[in-house]
């Protein structure tokens, strides 16, 4: 999987190169703390989900090596590189679940990608995963965001994580954490760090937090 992504996971991608050299490597190899803003139409239906993505120090560092000079960066410099990620990231619906009624949206092209970086120059990547057809609010709509193989970790930030923006009244948001693991489960995550080796397949929606909304 990683192999085709670009920069902007390339951490995952030079881990998997380097990780049978490198034993203290931990798996997973990209740490990612997301905030989601669900995006309402006057009609009431769901458009899409706005993302703001915050990586980890190390990965952030990788990322914008070259880029940072005298303390500055140049802005369309990370903006073509947020654009080029996104394209990439595409192939993987953008890491992004969401269903209404059991349906999952497909999501059209993204053309809004921005990079900022915050006072220590941590990476946040800002899009929006915009759906091809409006999903009803009234049909027990769901939201995650995860990398299956867990070779990127995604977790919802602890104070507001995810927002509704413009939903009609009434409308209700819930966040819904995950079972714990198993014996087994853990057993396998533990033997997979240090390795390019994924836990398993679809492990990492084990792992993901659930936004749920209920509209009335």
């Amino acid at each position: 999987m990683t192999t085709h992504l670009t920069k902007l996971l390339a951490l995952a991608i030079l881990a998997a190169g380097i990780g049978a050299a490198s034993p203290a490597l931990a798996h997973p190899h990209v740490y990612v703390a997301v905030r989601s803003e669900i995006v309402f139409a006057p009609d009431g239906k769901i458009t899409g989900v706005r993302h703001s993505w915050t990586f980890d120090e190390m990965y952030s560092a990788f990322a914008v090596q070259g880029m940072v000079k005298e303390g500055k960066t140049n802005q369309s410099e990370l903006n073509e590189l947020a654009k080029t990620n996104v394209k990439q990231l595409a192939e993987y619906s953008y890491f992004t679940i969401a269903r209404a009624g059991g349906k999952s949206a497909e999501f059209k092209d993204v053309t809004d990608a921005t990079i900022t970086l915050d006072a220590k120059q941590n990476v946040t990547l800002h899009f929006t995963a915009e759906f091809k057809v409006p999903a009803s609010a009234n049909k027990a709509f769901m939201l995650q965001v995860f990398d299956p193989d867990y070779f990127v970790a995604f977790d919802f930030e602890k104070q507001n994580p995810v927002i509704m923006k413009n939903a009609p009244q009434g409308c209700s948001l819930r966040m819904v954490t995950p079972r714990p693991l198993t014996d087994e489960e853990t057993r396998r995550l533990q033997q997979s760090a240090g390795t390019n080796d994924s836990p398993g397949a679809d492990f990492g929606a084990k792992l993901a937090t659930r936004a749920s909304v209920a509209c009335p």
